[in-house]
């Protein structure tokens, strides 16, 4: 019979040290996760769904304001409003602005948005705009993550069901569950050549719907800006599939920015073009099938800089985007014109059957289908809060102002 094994000082001395190796290791692998450095503190109660107002009000008055400088317009999930501030994200009562739920990391926010009931921060490490986390927005409860390159500055674009983020070098799409659908242009670790044909381009712009992404770039081996259509889905995320890459027909496409995308057509603002600016419509084929005049001057155009414009907002009648103090009214078929006013401050927001666009002094109600005028409810805003970005929270109207968000009852 084989003696039984006995254990010897010397064993339970290595064994000891052993024990002492792996907790040092661990305390070290846990002082620099992720997970130490962030604080996720979610709901006790969950949002509730948000009814739409059905009635119009005669006034309106401001019933809080929090920061919210990662926000590019008010952000709304399930129940939620939605800021984004710093280093934290807050999902807070419509009524009240009261915390409900909060999420925070030591890094600094790049953007935030809102797509499929949840909350998507993007936070800024050493690879850019690179971390990114989705935020049930009814608990504030972490949903999928990812992590991959992207440029240092970022703009996020949803349609419902891929949410596009885009910066100067590099585009990803991804779809709900944060798997990423398309990766186009800059590329650290390429493995295979000649399959990033825009590397080296620089993005202007990036809108889609969920049968096509529409990007505006301009790249070096062209003289004129480029509208190229990609397969929002290809089979393999590495390899974009372009549907059609399009030179804008002008002699001069300088300050072309992307207007709107359809289902079967995109649209692209051209403010130098002859007799003044024009908006040019193409199809996913890539042939232009519509150029029509709008009453929005060159100057104008390009006090707006380098960057994009608001993102379109759907009514159902008419896809609205605001270019300076102009809102253009598109079918959301054609793209082409459907109505245009004057005197606006940014992008409106369906409310009460009504779209609601802010004004100096006030927010006017319109008609989505004519654009008529109806009532116009005073606002005090106190010195001029620049462009303002409006969105419904219930009974709440909210109001981007620059960095701050603020909601009106």
């Amino acid at each position: 019979m084989i003696a039984a094994e006995r254990r010897t000082r010397r064993d339970l001395v290595v064994a000891a040290a052993l024990v002492v190796v792996v907790a040092v290791l661990g305390g070290v692998v846990w002082v620099r996760s992720d997970a130490r450095a962030t604080t996720s503190i979610q709901a006790a109660v969950p949002f509730t769904a948000l009814l739409p107002e059905t009635t119009l009000p005669s006034t309106l008055s401001q019933a809080w304001s929090a920061p919210s400088g990662a926000t590019r317009t008010p952000v709304v999930a399930a129940g939620a409003v939605v800021t984004g501030d710093g280093s934290g994200v807050q999902g807070r009562d419509p009524a009240t602005g009261a915390v409900r739920w909060s999420y925070t990391r030591d890094l600094p926010l790049c953007a935030v948005a809102a797509q499929w009931s949840r909350a998507v921060a993007v936070y800024r490490d050493g690879e850019g705009c690179s971390q990114v986390t989705s935020l049930d927005g009814d608990t504030g409860a972490r949903g999928p993550q990812r992590s991959s390159e992207a440029d240092d500055e970022v703009t996020l674009t949803g349609d419902g069901t891929y949410l596009v983020s885009t910066g100067s070098t590099r585009l990803e799409s991804w779809r709900s569950d944060l798997v990423r659908t398309v990766e186009l242009g800059r590329v650290e670790a390429l493995v295979s050549p000649g399959i990033q044909p825009r590397a080296g381009c620089t993005f202007r712009a990036a809108l889609s719907v969920p049968s096509v992404l529409s990007l505006l770039a301009s790249c070096p081996d062209q003289d004129e800006p480029q509208l190229i259509l990609l397969d929002p889905a290809p089979a393999d995320a590495a390899k974009p599939l372009e549907l059609s890459p399009t030179p804008l027909p002008l002699l001069t496409g300088k300050g072309a920015k992307l207007l709107a995308v359809g289902p079967s057509a995109e649209a692209v603002l051209l403010p130098q073009a002859d007799g003044g600016p024009q908006v040019q419509v193409f199809s996913t084929t890539g042939a232009r099938t519509a150029t029509y005049a709008v009453p929005v001057s060159a100057a104008e155009v390009a006090a707006l800089g380098e960057g994009p414009l608001p993102q379109p907002v759907s009514t159902g009648a008419v896809t609205t985007v605001a270019v300076g103090s102009t809102l253009l009214a598109l079918d959301p078929a054609t793209l082409e014109l459907a109505w245009s006013t004057q005197g606006v401050l940014g992008s409106g927001a369906l409310f009460a059957g009504s779209l609601l666009v802010p004004v100096p002094g006030g927010i006017s109600a319109l008609d989505a289908t004519t654009g008529a005028v109806g009532a116009t409810i005073a606002v005090d805003r106190g010195a001029d809060p620049g462009p303002v970005s409006l969105a419904a929270a219930g009974t709440q109207v909210l109001e981007q102002r620059g960095d701050t968000l603020v909601a009106l009852s």
